[in-house]
């Protein structure tokens, strides 16, 4: 499909990823004077999946500098992710905005986490600042926990189990639909004039902790979900047993141990004044994925 070059054009990093996915499909429904650019790994094994959708692919590897230069030449606004795996700001993010600076990217939209402002211990927290120092245009979407974690991350001790097993305690959640969070990402990136160098926290209009996600799941699915809370080396030896990598293991436990010394996660406004639609609860979630939470899936 050929586009006049006039129109602005959004890169999208992490395309091919739940929060990725979401965005373009979010976009491919707004009626558009800008193209859509998926920045994948792989552009031929992902041009059928983009196809369908009229979006363009381009070649995009954080670890690579001469992908991120090419697809970054003809990039206006760029939704930026960080793939879970990379943790090392310096190594991947500081040439990645330095480039942005160069090719005269005019607006960034990055994908960080409640929380991130105050939280000097993650990666988001450092990729942030970058942006800020950098002097682009930038937008900070900043989302509560992912309800998608129960049909990628939790699923097995869910299906399997009927457990969820985390270390969490009675900690309180904030929770969002990645679909509202695609919504978001794509009214912003439709139209970044309106939310120059804003930060919005997504969170849905509940807090729960996982007893009580445990009773929603329970009542939605019609059999009793448990949830058990252990110790931090029971649980890293019992995922470990399951092959899961210990890095994966030691950013579960930050994900899910730490917010039970922090202070109450707050509820924001931001995904029903953005998108005009109340954001989907965690039991509109579940009923909405019963299929795959079911142990004959």
């Amino acid at each position: 499909m050929h586009t006049p070059n006039k129109l602005r054009t959004i890169l999208i990093t992490g395309a091919t990823g739940n929060v990725g996915l979401e965005v373009i499909k979010s976009l491919s429904q707004i009626k558009r004077d800008f193209q859509v650019i998926a920045g994948v790994r792989e552009p031929k094994t992902d041009d059928d999946l983009f196809g369908q959708l009229h979006i363009d692919t381009v070649h995009f590897d954080f670890s690579d500098e001469q992908s991120i230069n090419s697809a970054l030449k003809v990039c206006d606004t760029l939704f930026l992710l960080r793939p879970p795996q990379l943790s090392d700001v310096e190594k991947y993010f500081n040439p990645l905005i330095r480039i942005a600076q160069e090719k005269s990217v005019k607006h960034i939209v990055f994908l960080s986490v409640q929380g991130a402002d105050t939280s000097s211990l993650i990666p988001h927290h450092k990729i942030e600042k970058l942006i800020i120092k950098s002097g682009i245009n930038y937008t900070f979407l900043r989302p509560a926990y992912f309800m998608q974690n129960f049909t990628t991350t939790l699923r097995r001790d869910l299906v399997q189990k009927n457990s969820i097993y985390l270390p969490a305690g009675n900690a309180k959640f904030t929770l969002v639909d990645v679909e509202d969070v695609g919504k978001v990402a794509a009214k912003v990136l439709a139209l970044p004039a309106a939310h120059i160098n804003k930060a919005y926290d997504l969170t849905n209009e509940e807090r729960l902790n996982f007893n009580e996600m445990a009773d929603v799941l329970s009542n939605v699915l019609g059999r009793e979900i448990s949830y058990k809370s252990p110790n931090l080396l029971s649980f890293y030896f019992t995922k470990r047993q399951e092959g899961i990598p210990s890095q994966f293991i030691l950013v579960m436990i930050m994900l899910h141990f730490l917010p039970r010394f922090q202070k109450l996660p707050h509820i924001s406004p931001w995904v029903q004044n953005i998108i005009d639609e109340s954001p989907n609860s965690f039991a509109e979630f579940v009923k909405k994925n019963e299929n795959l939470l079911q142990p004959n899936q």
